[in-house]
């Protein structure tokens, strides 16, 4: 890999840092292949596996598989993810004791966000945000199939979420930057990479934290992190927050044998992923405190808006635990009961994607199940049909192909190995794929077993 001159000469600049191995890595060192499974669906970290040292849910791949192909991934069961991006479970797990209002502000693709999901503590409320339309349906789509119902997905303006005054306990912005840290695992990024861009990213990061600081309560944290290597967009804007806002930083107890780096030409409490010293990719991330002034802000809560008609029995088993059921549109979602009023607050002041877990659409005069329903941790099996698929069903029925259901008529909910991968409706003579278009498998080269990953 070529790097531009300038690049090298930043590294070559920046003190008690390696250059010439770091250097060496990123040219050399192919990128190395991480999962985080979804424990909250049985899943767990293989035996004799390869471990992330700092998320005990991730563990290392020998090579890339072809997840594609892969019923588990569909279903949610695990997450691809750089391993220095896992960090993030280790942070939230090390501060956040008790449940909390967490904002990830620029959330897709949905990594931290699933990590998020799984890191903290039960009853928090988790607000995924992306403000690109088209990466805010991929978020949503990785939020969908991780399962849990205590999440908000939305496509705002960092600004428009700022108006939520002192409303967040957790902020987490993984703010958009210059991108060397992904050096290895796009190219695109070396070409696209100047001075002129480090600068640019420096401005937008500070103009990002200015719209984003007044919906972080008093005394809550803000989680900074960056996919780059340089310090003015790292050390320099947290130097940055901490003069223009009274942030003090928070350090993360680790450990001495997971190599991680710390903050370069500054005393700060820093961690820095670097490829000649860790098993990941280029991570940037440091964890503020708000000055606590003593006040708090009470949120106004909306009243929930009255249903058209009343949400079917039926409707209601369909899921175990505690839930509120709202309308949203012709839909049906569902939302832990204790998070009700700030889902319904939240769903009328921002732009949602989607809320808890849409578990009926209607038809005609009555509601069918949806594929959120399907890959939610809670979704209540003894109310449908099982059909156990082989590989090459569950593949021919993630490609939206008709297969052949040996079940109850009804809705029939395709599982392989035990996994749920969605809902067919079995007519008798025939079956109704009901897997949604925009999630198909569009490649036709099916391997003849499963990747190994679980």
């Amino acid at each position: 890999m070529e790097l531009k001159k300038e690049f090298e000469d930043i590294i070559a600049g920046m003190p008690g840092l390696e250059a010439d191995d770091m250097l060496r890595a990123i040219r050399e060192l192919p990128p190395v292949v991480s999962v985080r499974v979804n424990t909250g669906k049985g899943a767990s970290v293989p035996n004799g596996s390869d471990a992330v040292p700092w998320c005990p849910e991730g563990f290392y791949l020998p090579e890339r598989r072809q997840f594609t192909f892969d019923p588990f991934f569909h279903g949610g069961r695990y997450y691809v993810q750089d391993a220095s991006s896992m960090f993030i479970f280790h942070v939230l797990r090390q501060l956040c004791t008790r449940p909390v209002r967490y904002l990830d502000l620029c959330a897709a693709p949905g990594g931290k966000t699933t990590a998020a999901l799984s890191a903290l503590p039960a009853d928090s409320l988790i607000v995924a945000n992306e403000i690109v339309p088209q990466r805010a349906r991929v978020l949503a789509d990785n939020v969908m199939r991780w399962g849990q119902a205590n999440c908000i997905v939305t496509g705002n303006a960092p600004r428009d979420l700022g108006r939520l005054n002192g409303y967040f306990d957790v902020i987490a912005a993984d703010v958009p930057c210059s991108g060397e840290g992904m050096f290895r695992k796009e190219p695109e990024a070396v070409a696209q990479w100047s001075p002129a861009l480090v600068a640019e990213c420096a401005e937008r990061q500070r103009s990002i934290v200015a719209d984003i600081w007044p919906a972080l309560r008093p005394g809550g944290l803000f989680i900074y992190s960056t996919c780059t290597f340089n310090r003015q967009e790292n050390e320099e804007m947290i130097l940055h927050i901490m003069k223009t806002y009274g942030a003090e930083p928070v350090a993360v107890p680790t450990s001495p044998e997971w190599h991680i780096h710390g903050a370069i030409g500054a005393d700060l409490p820093c961690y820095r992923f670097l490829p000649h010293l860790v098993r990941g990719e280029g991570l940037f991330m440091c964890a503020l405190r708000k000055p606590d002034s003593g006040e708090r802000t009470a949120f106004s809560p909306r009243k929930t808006k009255a249903q058209a008609e009343p949400v079917p029995k039926e409707v209601k088993q369909w899921l175990c635990g505690d839930f509120t059921y709202q309308a949203a549109g012709d839909s049906i979602i569902a939302v832990p009961a204790p998070l009700a009023t700030h889902t319904d607050y939240l769903r009328g002041l921002l732009r949602a994607l989607s809320a808890g877990i849409q578990v009926a659409e209607k038809k005609g005069k009555g509601y069918i199940p949806t594929h959120s329903l399907a890959l939610a941790r809670e979704l209540n099996r003894s109310e449908f049909s099982t059909f156990e698929a082989d590989y090459r069903t569950a593949i021919a029925y993630l490609r939206g192909e008709a297969i052949n259901v040996s079940a109850d008529r009804g809705y029939v909910l395709i599982t392989h190995r035990g996994a749920p991968l969605g809902f067919a409706n079995n007519l008798g003579n025939r079956a109704n794929n009901l897997y949604p278009k925009p999630l198909r498998i569009i490649s036709n080269n099916t391997p003849a077993t499963a990747p190994a990953v679980l």
